[in-house]
């Protein structure tokens, strides 16, 4: 799948710590542009709902992402790849995605997250119940940045709508309402 993508499809990443606003941020996205053709891929729902496995060094859900994001592109979806995608698992992969994918400078946003503001905004999630301090502990990682300073690093005090808005802008896409 050389050439995945075109002028027209967009790739937005989205990378962060555990409850950083990245699904949320992925889900306002796709109502505001409001069209068909946006493909949200959760490295969560990947790896655990699809593959049910734990996030390993070169593990298979990492080529199922690549897998997903390029079949998309080359399908003509833009897509926003959203996930806590670690830089010490991920990076081999997002750096090899050939910059004809990420189409625009400045598509790919790091949203950095305290650990203790995380937890806060994990305990209003709903799914809050299924896992806690000591595994988001484990997971957490700070300013796990991709080499090369490739993202734009958002700050927790950013409100959503301000991310969106720049996500959408940097995408060169108009919101419907």
């Amino acid at each position: 799948m050389t050439g995945t993508g075109s002028g027209e499809t967009r790739l937005v990443i989205l990378r962060g710590n555990s409850a950083s606003g990245k699904s949320s941020t992925a889900a306002e996205v796709r109502r505001r542009h409001g069209r068909r053709d946006l493909a949200v891929i959760g490295q969560d729902n990947l790896r655990r709902e699809v593959l049910r496995g734990d996030d390993v060094p070169a593990g298979v859900n990492i080529g199922l992402v690549d897998l997903v994001t390029r079949y998309a592109l080359s399908h003509g979806f833009n897509v926003i790849v959203e996930g806590i995608l670690r830089a010490d698992h991920y990076a081999e992969m997002l750096m090899a995605w050939p910059s004809s994918m990420i189409t625009r400078a400045g598509c790919c946003y790091y949203l950095d997250v305290p650990f203790d503001e995380s937890l806060r905004r994990h305990a209003g999630k709903p799914r809050a119940s299924q896992y806690g301090a000591i595994e988001m502990k484990a997971w957490y990682r700070e300013l796990d940045l991709l080499p090369g300073g490739t993202e734009q690093v958002i700050p927790a005090a950013m409100p959503q709508d301000e991310i969106v808005r720049r996500a959408m802008a940097d995408s060169g896409w108009s919101w419907s309402s």
